[in-house]
């Protein structure tokens, strides 16, 4: 049983690496996350097989009733989440299932400890019921975790401690995506100083903890202090930053996972939880690279509070005009255009208008029009937010871009289509010093010959900068629905 579990544990490794893999590329990421759930279909059918091996005699099918509620439950939710939700919610879901993954490893963490004070107990009494004397809890984590008692003692402060900032944490950062919670950050006094303390007090239990696992007390301190301070660390960054969060906790939730699988000897949890945890890192870091920030500015500078702050747009209480058009007066520039970049934002996951810009791309392309997506890393509300969209729309891979594949070309642009986008096509951030995305790569589409912008209205976007590309002499504002906008151009290309 054990080598057969072993087999499995590795097969799931080779899916996870291998599905990892195929993700890095659109055209093979569907393949790339049927491969990995193979590999977590492996990885059960190898727990279950370890769990016969290890009750050997003992072993009874009503011990697998809970394991099989649990995957009947997890079943019953995951299936109809995954098939329901709405592409404009797919952040809202993908912030809380990395919760889910928090909450895990803080429960396996627990149950551990638990599971060590069990056996403790049990040893202390003979087959007589006559008290004996009891094995220290450095040796019975040792034997439950399979390793080092000390170490075992270490990876389930981590565990609990990592798994519940990521938990509480990715609820508020469901909250402020939802608008449960307002998006603007939200501080109290001290607050880096009360975290500061939080986390200092953690540092001093977990090590008193591995030290001398007879204090296991302690660890029912750590619990409530990490799932406070989860709230704490994201309560205070705003909804405009929120992308960068959500990255950052799907790493914290590979590295809690990683924690447990040493806690409880687990070879392909710690495999599995050090690939999310890294590859989170690095899309942490891409994407901070992408905004011209560090990462200890987005947790603790406060930026995106969704309420304008200035920063290249008029002067308190200074008019300035705007180029405001219709669909059909904007058709009659589109239609001659020899080459179209088109930079999806939030504003197209709302309207839903994915499916109606692919048709319009394809009336362009009839006509000869060379037509390419530019795709920001930070579009969206989650990383690959707009890629998700347009792969759902089916557009071709080829078409899309990312800013330096566009920018140095843009003077040749005859027409530039920005579609809910709003930050990452601000020309503050290479003109305004003051502004504080000042220094943040964009798509720099007020350097395109026409420039159509489509926004509800002219208000600010998600992170609540005012935008100078709407009074542009080259900028037209195209007011309204994305996807009726859309939808008119299109009507318009059918009747010429």
């Amino acid at each position: 049983m054990g080598a057969i579990a072993v087999i499995l544990f590795l097969a799931g490794g080779v899916c996870f690496i291998l599905g990892l893999k195929l993700l890095a590329k659109p055209q093979t990421a569907r393949k790339g996350n049927a491969v990995s759930a193979l590999g977590m279909l492996s990885a059960i059918a190898g727990t279950l097989v370890q769990i016969v091996g290890q009750q050997g005699a003992d072993f009874s099918i009503d011990k697998l009733v809970w394991i099989g509620v649990g995957l009947g439950i997890g079943t019953l939710v995951g299936v109809p989440a995954a098939r329901l939700v709405k592409m404009t919610a797919m952040p809202e879901m993908v912030a809380l299932f990395n919760g889910f993954g928090g909450v895990a490893s803080l429960l396996i963490g627990w149950a551990q400890v638990q599971q060590a004070i069990s056996v403790r107990g049990a040893a202390g009494l003979d087959e007589n019921g006559v008290e004996i004397s009891r094995p220290s809890m450095t040796d019975v984590l040792a034997m439950v975790g399979g390793g080092d008692g000390h170490f075992v003692a270490a990876t389930v402060v981590a565990a609990i401690f990592i798994g519940g900032i990521t938990f509480t944490g990715s609820i508020v950062a469901f909250g402020k995506l939802a608008g449960r919670i307002p998006s603007k950050p939200i501080r109290y006094p001290a607050q880096q100083l009360v975290n500061a303390g939080a986390l200092a007090a953690v540092v001093l239990m977990g090590t008193l903890f591995a030290w001398n696992p007879d204090w296991y007390p302690v660890v029912y301190l750590v619990i409530p202090i990490a799932l406070t301070l989860g709230v704490a660390a994201v309560l205070p960054i705003g909804g405009g930053d929120m992308p960068v969060v959500i990255s950052l906790l799907n790493s914290y939730s590979g590295l809690a996972a990683c924690a447990a699988g040493f806690a409880v000897g687990n070879e392909l949890l710690i495999i599995t939880g050090a690939l999310v945890g890294a590859s989170g890192i690095i899309l942490t870091r891409i994407m901070c690279l992408s905004m011209n920030r560090s990462l200890a500015n987005v947790l603790f500078s406060g930026f995106g509070s969704g309420a304008p702050t200035g920063g290249g747009g008029a002067a308190a209480g200074e008019k300035q005009d705007v180029n405001i058009l219709t669909p059909e007066q904007a058709y009659y520039i589109l239609e001659a255009a020899q080459s179209v970049v088109i930079v999806p934002g939030y504003g197209m996951a709302v309207a839903q208008a994915q499916h109606a810009v692919k048709e319009l791309t394809e009336h362009l392309i009839d006509r000869g029009t060379e037509v390419r997506f530019a795709i920001h890393p930070v579009a969206g509300r989650m990383p690959g937010h707009m890629n998700v969209l347009l792969a759902e729309a089916d557009v071709p891979y080829e078409q899309l871009a990312e800013p330096d594949d566009v920018n140095p070309s843009m003077e040749t642009v005859d027409v530039a289509i920005v579609i809910g986008a709003n930050d990452v096509v601000n020309p503050a951030a290479i003109d305004d010093e003051s502004s504080p995305i000042y220094g943040m790569p964009i798509v720099e589409v007020h350097r395109a010959r026409q420039v159509f912008t489509l926004k509800r209205s002219l208000g600010s976007g998600y992170a609540g900068i005012e935008n100078p590309l709407f009074f542009l002499d080259n900028n037209a504002m195209i007011l309204g629905d994305a996807k009726q906008t859309v939808q008119a151009l299109i009507d318009e290309f059918k009747a010429d």
